[in-house]
């Protein structure tokens, strides 16, 4: 049996790793920093509804008015994507009070 080298195969899937991985700055935005956890990722989305709801609510009412620049087709998507994002909101809301009756249901 020959001798595996075993640095040389190490940086072999290092490179191989760094090849199909996304940069690490795309997951810097995604994932929160240990000290945030899951509760400031969760703040800084229902932050993101919130933000979401108030551009779409300003764009309908810019539009409503008649005011220049106001653009039909953007404030339907505004209008989308602030009911998109909320019923995701809602979904991960039920998600959680699923687990948590899950958890609270299990034997101790």
């Amino acid at each position: 049996m020959s001798q595996i080298d075993v640095n040389n195969l190490l940086s072999q899937m290092r490179t191989m790793t760094a090849q199909v991985r996304p940069p690490e700055t795309a997951f810097k935005t995604a994932i929160p920093d240990a000290q945030g956890g899951f509760s400031a990722l969760l703040q800084k989305s229902i932050s993101a509804v919130g933000k979401n709801q108030l551009e779409a609510s300003r764009m309908a009412t810019n539009f409503e008015r008649g005011a220049p620049g106001a653009n039909l087709a953007q404030t339907m998507i505004a209008g989308q994507k602030a009911e998109l994002s909320f019923k995701a909101a809602v979904e991960v809301r039920n998600k959680l009070v699923d687990a948590y009756k899950e958890i609270m249901n299990m034997p101790v």
